[in-house]
Parts: structure tokens; sequence; C-alpha cells
């Protein structure tokens, strides 16, 4: 009973604003505000990422400005912050995610690399689009009726409640209210709701007070 999983091709934006190894730090700057990203895909050839300059990469100028490195692991930064071209500010490789790629999968991409977004990348590495936070967080929005139809078909059709149990979805928030007779089938109940994309978190109030699924 899989419930349906959202990729980063439903949910990324399939217009990237990129650049080219030759983009000076002035233009890049200018891109970001005008575009309002926090970083940019650099190509080459055809489309390949080849790496990507962030809002980090470009403020090491501002931080080495008047200080000069003092540690070992700052001499790298401080070299960067004298750069002014994008092939010079880039972080490379970059870290990128492919379309049929979980939400989840991007997510912890995300939180592993410390990055804000990532560019989408077919097989042979050509940019289709980027992907931010607040893209994935999208599927947090769909509709409480859209979450719980999901729910009573993939879920609830293949483990059947009583008739005398309650359930409801309100503000993303499912909730299972009433005697369950078999007590094995709550790990199992809590874990398939869990994996229908939107739910904010499972309550069970099976004994009559709830409480949040573990």
């Amino acid at each position: 009973m899989p419930a349906t999983q959202y990729t980063v091709s439903d949910v990324m934006s399939h217009t990237a604003i990129a650049i080219g190894r030759e983009a000076s730090y002035k233009e890049i700057v200018e891109l970001m505000q005008q575009w309002k990203v926090s970083a940019l895909p650099v190509l080459e050839g055809e489309g390949r990422v080849v790496g990507v300059v962030s809002e980090a990469d470009l403020l090491l100028k501002e931080e080495y400005r008047r200080d000069e490195p003092r540690r070992p692991e700052q001499f790298d930064e401080a070299a960067k912050a004298g750069a002014v071209l994008a092939e010079e500010l880039m972080s490379s490789p970059a870290f990128t995610v492919q379309p049929d790629a979980t939400l989840a999968e991007a997510a912890r991409i995300m939180a592993r690399m410390a990055v804000k977004r990532l560019p989408v990348v077919s097989d042979v590495g050509i940019l289709e689009g980027v992907v931010s936070r607040s893209d994935l967080l999208k599927v947090f929005l769909r509709p409480d009726e859209e979450i719980e139809a999901e729910v009573r078909e993939l879920v609830l059709g293949e483990l059947p409640l009583p008739a005398h149990v309650e359930f409801r979805v309100l503000e993303g928030v499912v909730t299972i209210q009433g005697p369950l007779p078999d007590r094995a089938l709550v790990p199992l109940l809590a874990r398939a709701i869990r994996a229908v994309e939107g739910v904010v978190d499972v309550r069970l109030a099976l004994d009559g007070e709830a409480t949040a699924a573990a």
C-alpha cells in the first residue's frame, strides 16, 4: 500500500537562472538580487553543471577584506576572496539531484551539505531546473481533503478501521480516535499514514486520549 511519493520534478522550478564560467563577480551579485536567489549553477558546453556560486562564496570577499587568514583552513577561503570570475568563485563539483529523486532524498542532500538549493540535472549532468528548501515544503500546502482522500484510498483500503473508529485530517494532522482491537496494527497504520505526502503528524487516540504516534 505505497502512498503516492512526490519527486523533485513535481516541485522544482523548471526555469533556472544560471551563469557561465566567465561571469563576473558583479554580474553574479546583480543576478542574485534580480531573481531573489541565493545560489547560481555554473554551466559549460551545452548546459552541463560544473559548479555553483552561492552567497557564502561571495561573502568571503567581505570577510577577508581587511583580515588576513590565521588558520590553515582559511587559506583557500582567502584565495577565493580575491576571485572575480565564476570559475574562481564556484564550489566544484556541485551538489546536484536528479528529477526522479524523492523529496526525502533531496532534503537529505541539502541537510548533509548545508545548502539551500540544488541544481536538478539529467543523467549526463545537463541542467533541467533548480529545487530549493521552500520547494520541498510545497507538499505541506496540500488541502486536508486531498490528504484525507489519499489516506482513505491507499492506507485505509488496506488497513480498514472498525466502523466505530473516527478518522479526520485538520491542518495536515491526521487523527484516529476510538478503540482499536488489534493493537499490532498501530505502528503499521502510523507508518503508512506518515508516508503520505503533506501529512504533518499522526495522532492516535485509541484509548480516548490523543497522543503522537511513535
